[in-house]
């Protein structure tokens, strides 16, 4: 009897010394539906929508702590609105403009309730690098940006590093490089309707449900926050007794001011550009590149109890 439980606590030292016994965050691929879950500490935190179906990739859905959606996929009356997602206006070596953010009404039939396949649309190629070490993941995946039918207008490389939190809360640290490998390539989207990237939160968690933006300097809704500058913007409710919130971080590296911010009460936010390439011409040269670097926190509580100004800190400080 000794024996059998000396091989059985040598087996459980053994197995808890395994690689990936403690991992908190992993990734598992559903290529036949074009899915791949991100999950965090055993419950799903997001899903990466890569189906060939799709007018763009984008993530759907974005769960909170407490196992809510709080991002809608499609809705009414901005169908093209995609849960999370990346996407412009642009022109390829002077030709026409293309709107990727709406590939939705590029589709057969080019109608609202449009079907594939789309003639503009952001298709994934192949995930790269996918590494997992203890509380923390990465990701990444190449992309191209499509226009009738199978015209390349950009490449595009995403990284995307997920952290677990702890108590069911997460962290998504994620790059966008645009590459214009096939042309020179002139954005033309205006200053009103645009955001890199867009979240589309659940009716639920918007202002008309309830819910409260807040930005980094206190500026309140979208009467205090649409077009001002801030580091983040954050958006929080309480939903079925539960509060919770996700909040954008603009990372640093991507200009020493704060972006300006497209925010709206029904549920749409993301930020800008920096100020000299938003809401107004410019141009990526052919073989250069321009990226974009976000983090996306999702937390227990509002924008104080859950700490979005601390973990800013924290992004600032390359802690997360």
């Amino acid at each position: 009897m000794r024996r059998i439980s000396l091989v059985l606590a040598i087996c459980l030292v053994m197995s808890s010394a395994l690689p990936g016994a403690d991992l908190r965050v992993s990734f598992q691929d559903n290529p036949t539906e074009g899915e791949m879950r991100m999950i965090v500490d055993g419950q799903d935190a997001l899903v990466y929508q890569y189906g060939d179906d799709q007018d763009l990739v984008h993530f759907y859905p974005v769960r909170s702590p407490h196992g809510q959606s709080m991002t809608v996929q499609k809705t009414e009356p901005y169908p093209h609105h995609r849960s999370f997602w990346f996407g412009d206006k642009v022109k390829l070596n002077g030709g026409r403009a293309v709107g990727f953010y709406d590939a939705l009404y590029s589709g057969n039939g080019r109608a609202i309730d449009a079907k594939p396949p789309y003639e503009n649309h952001v298709r994934h190629l192949a995930f790269g690098e996918k590494s997992v070490e203890r509380d923390r993941g990465v990701l990444k995946a190449r992309l191209i940006w499509e226009m009738d039918g199978d015209k390349p207008v950009f490449d595009e490389e995403r990284t995307m590093r997920v952290i677990a939190l702890g108590d069911g809360e997460w962290f998504l640290d994620v790059t966008y490089t645009l590459t214009a490998a096939y042309g020179d390539v002139e954005f033309v989207s205006d200053a009103v309707h645009y955001a890199w990237p867009y979240v589309r939160m659940n009716t639920t968690f918007s202002v008309e449900g309830g819910g409260t933006i807040t930005n980094s300097e206190g500026g309140v809704n979208q009467a205090g926050t649409n077009g001002k500058t801030a580091r983040w913007v954050d958006y929080s409710n309480t939903v079925g007794g539960k509060p919770s919130g996700l909040a954008i971080l603009a990372h640093p590296s991507e200009g020493p001011e704060s972006p300006q911010w497209l925010t709206r009460d029904y549920g749409c936010f993301g930020p800008r550009r920096t100020d000299e390439k938003s809401g107004k011409p410019f141009t990526v040269a052919k073989g250069q590149s321009i990226s974009q670097r976000v983090g996306i926190l999702v937390h227990r509580g509002d924008v104080k109890t859950g700490q979005v100004a601390e973990r800013f800190a924290d992004y600032l400080a390359g802690n997360l």
